[in-house]
């Protein structure tokens, strides 16, 4: 796993160098935005109508399409989140409206995402601004081993991979996300109820066009699979073995984003159906940069080459990861719980 250069990391944080490099991307082309909405939620709503016409046929041949189907809905929460940050159209209202549609599309409040999102950038590897908006919450060592048994055993059940990718990530978007969090502003909150109730409409429409069945036969794995893949994205953009956490008074905005973020290399196919969201690096050292401009950035500026690179099968590790260890600064299993108390 290829290593930063923390020493150039700490003198880009003081310096405006990476800055001036990055503001050439930050510019949205209302084209390419335009044609990744064509290209990403015409091919969705196709492929729900041929699942619904598949079930006629097979349903082994639903679910495949079903996967499919899930990858475009990946793309359209990609849009979703440039337009939650102000990087898909120059303006705003665009933004707006374009945010809000694609929400709905995937299940999510647009406001209260954005939000909570919003909250995640700028306490990302915070030691001291952990939060709800930081999924999974992680735990360090010593956190973890002053708490009372039966709170380890909720950790433990919480981090276990079938929750926390197998079960979590549908809840959280079927569910959780249909009420507004006690934090939430009134913009929030009624961003929250008009999404639901577009939801509403659009199931009471497809329940009136294709039977109530066929609706969920053909949803909910779409669903389901988007929310794990949506989910697993999330996770191990921040949570690898050479992440970064550091404590408020040395957390450093640069560090936290070249160093806590990942470069999820994926197959070029699988990066275009993730909307380039594995250059996680350079997205969080500048949410203005769009989706269809971060492969550019990285491939044009060698300093921002300079992060830990991990493959799809490297990624799977992370999944045994679940403590941070402040004194060898990673993330570790809990099988290192064994030689600390050994010791």
């Amino acid at each position: 796993m290829m290593q930063p250069n923390l020493e150039v990391l700490a003198s880009e944080s003081a310096a405006p160098g990476w800055q001036k490099l990055i503001m050439k991307y930050q510019t949205p082309d209302v084209r390419r935005s335009v044609w990744q909405i064509i290209n990403s939620v015409g091919p969705y709503v196709g492929l729900w109508y041929l699942m619904y016409l598949s079930l006629q046929v097979s349903y082994a041949l639903t679910l495949v399409l079903a996967l499919v189907a899930a990858g475009f809905l990946i793309r359209i929460f990609i849009i979703l989140h440039d337009c939650g940050h102000g990087s898909f159209f120059k303006s705003s209202r665009a933004n707006e409206i374009v945010g809000f549609i694609t929400g709905v599309l995937a299940f999510t409040p647009y406001h209260q995402w954005r939000r909570n999102h919003a909250i995640h950038h700028a306490h990302s590897s915070d030691l001291d601004r952990r939060g709800s908006w930081d999924l999974p919450l992680t735990l360090t060592v010593k956190e973890y081993l002053q708490l009372p048994r039966w709170r380890q055993f909720l950790y433990r059940l919480y981090r276990h991979p079938l929750i926390l990718i197998g079960v979590a990530p549908l809840l959280l978007f079927a569910v959780a996300q249909r009420f507004a969090s006690p934090s939430s502003g009134k913009r929030e909150r009624f961003g929250v109820f008009l999404t639901n109730l577009a939801l509403l409409a659009i199931a009471l429409t497809l329940i009136w066009l294709f039977g109530w069945k066929a609706y969920l036969l053909v949803q909910l794995p779409i669903l389901f699979l988007a929310a794990t893949m949506g989910v697993w994205l999330f996770y191990i953009q921040h949570q690898f073995e050479d992440t970064y956490w550091e404590g408020s008074g040395q957390w450093d905005y640069v560090r936290a984003a070249m160093q806590g973020s990942s470069y999820y290399k994926l197959p070029k196919l699988l990066q275009w159906f993730t909307g380039n969201i594995g250059l996680h690096h350079i997205h969080h050292l500048s949410p203005r940069v769009p989706n269809y401009a971060l492969q550019q950035c990285h491939d044009e500026n060698p300093i921002f080459q300079q992060v830990s690179i991990i493959t799809f099968w490297m990624s799977l590790k992370a999944l045994s990861l679940r403590l941070w260890d402040e004194e060898q600064q990673k993330l570790v299993g809990f099988g290192h719980l064994k030689s600390i108390q050994s010791a």
